[in-house]
């Protein structure tokens, strides 16, 4: 790395983070290296499809180095970050010590479990490919278990799954989930004769897809209903042991999966002063991202907290819009800096949002109406397929989708097993 070129640290690569990066391109006079604690990109709107075996996880996903092989000021660095030196331009992570000129910060969010340490414990996110995998693994693994322990006193918990959160998230796993069983399981599992998992979606709130509109909420349930899946409004999950589901009105429900998508919080950036953060533990930034009280670090993404946008005075939604286009200002704003113009304040123009519920129905609301039906479950498919990174994963998935949701029947059902087990003879050759 020449010693002209500003060094931009990335922490995160998102949508806030690959956008900024992309956004500065070849620019020479910057030398950018993006911190991750995976080697890859993904697309989280779509990680349910994975977790209910529907889509391959390498559709929605590309190594960094791939992604940005043709620029020439990138370079990427496998780690996590552990501590943010402000006084000396350095961040710290699990494998080495990064300078930086300019540093930002883009690392999201996490699971958010408000302090129930056996839901944390027993629960299955569903924030990433990990645990998308996870949850298609328990899946299967519970029809297998389901058949073959047939004098279990609770064999019913291998069926009965709980989905806690009614976002768009809950609402989409759960309808996948409901597709899967209806569809597959009566055709490849004859020794359940009939029976298919039982799906209990359960949300603090009064209404499904809360931040939606009345439209779209109605939709939802009416859909999910029909769909078989039992859901359970203005009551929470207070814990998780034992394979018991306890809900917040004394209710129990027998499980083996609870998959928890019912909240986030902003993941910790060590070495910043408590007095930065904000409702979320969101860091504090001003109407160009910086984070308050910093001239070279910047935040981005569902990470920052920002007020000074009119039309959300209360902070902007944690959305891929937000974080997209958050990505793109911020690049032009540091050549701004870097060129002595006027830097420009960031506003969100919000594009809308969807979901889909099931098989050809989906709801939207886009600024000016809303719409359900096949109409929007289209809408989606395009909308969702265009922000795919590489032109060959784009028709992969289009190709996916296109059989999959024609048939409702995939090849993926695989059991995949992260342990290495070894025979006893290879243990023997080894010792």
């Amino acid at each position: 790395m020449a010693d002209s070129k500003k060094h931009i640290v990335v922490v995160g690569g998102g949508f806030a983070g690959i956008n900024f990066v992309k956004s500065l391109g070849n620019d020479s006079r910057y030398h950018i290296t993006l911190v991750d604690i995976n080697n890859y990109n993904f697309f989280p709107p779509l990680i349910y499809q994975v977790a209910t075996a529907f889509i391959e996880s390498s559709n929605i996903s590309m190594p960094f180095r791939k992604m940005f092989r043709r620029h020439k000021n990138f370079s990427f660095h496998l780690g996590k970050l552990l501590n943010i030196d402000s006084a000396n331009n350095a961040i710290e992570t699990d494998t080495g010590i990064i300078n930086y000129d300019y540093l930002v910060l883009a690392v999201g969010t996490e699971t958010n479990y408000f302090g129930m340490e056996s839901v944390k414990k027993n629960a299955f996110p569903m924030k990433n490919i990990t645990d998308a995998l996870a949850i298609r693994n328990k899946i299967l693994l519970n029809l297998e278990e389901y058949i073959q322990r047939k004098d279990e006193p609770n064999r019913d918990s291998y069926l009965n799954i709980v989905v806690a959160g009614g976002g768009p998230s809950g609402v989409e796993i759960s309808g996948m989930i409901a597709e899967l069983s209806d569809r597959i399981v009566n055709k490849e599992y004859p020794e359940l004769a009939g029976l298919k998992p039982k799906i209990h979606l359960v949300d603090a709130a009064p209404v499904l897809l809360g931040p939606m509109s009345k439209v779209a909420q109605q939709e939802a349930k009416d859909v999910l209903e029909k769909l078989g899946i039992q859901i359970t409004l203005n009551v929470a999950v207070k814990d998780y042991q034992n394979d018991v589901v306890l809900l917040s009105d004394g209710t129990e429900i027998s499980t083996k999966t609870l998959i928890w998508t019912s909240g986030v919080i902003a993941r910790e950036l060590p070495g910043l002063p408590a007095e930065k953060f904000g409702r979320g533990r969101r860091v504090l930034v001003d109407q160009y991202n910086h984070v308050q009280g910093y001239d070279n670090i910047f935040a981005i993404g569902d990470i920052c907290f920002q007020t000074t946008d009119p039309k959300f005075p209360n902070g902007h939604p944690q959305l891929a819009q937000v974080a997209m286009q958050q990505g793109v200002l911020l690049a032009k704003n540091i050549k701004a800096i870097d060129e002595n113009k006027s830097l420009k304040s960031f506003a969100y123009w919000d594009k809308g949002s969807m979901a889909v519920i099931s098989r050809y129905r989906a709801v939207a609301d886009l600024p000016n109406f809303s719409f359900k039906g096949l109409f929007a479950w289209l809408t989606w498919l395009l909308i969702h397929l265009v922000p795919i990174a590489g032109f060959r994963n784009k028709w992969k998935l289009l190709g996916n989708w296109i059989w999959s949701f024609y048939s409702a029947n995939s090849d993926l059902r695989v059991i995949v097993r992260s342990e290495r087990k070894r025979d006893a003879n290879e243990v023997r050759t080894n010792n």
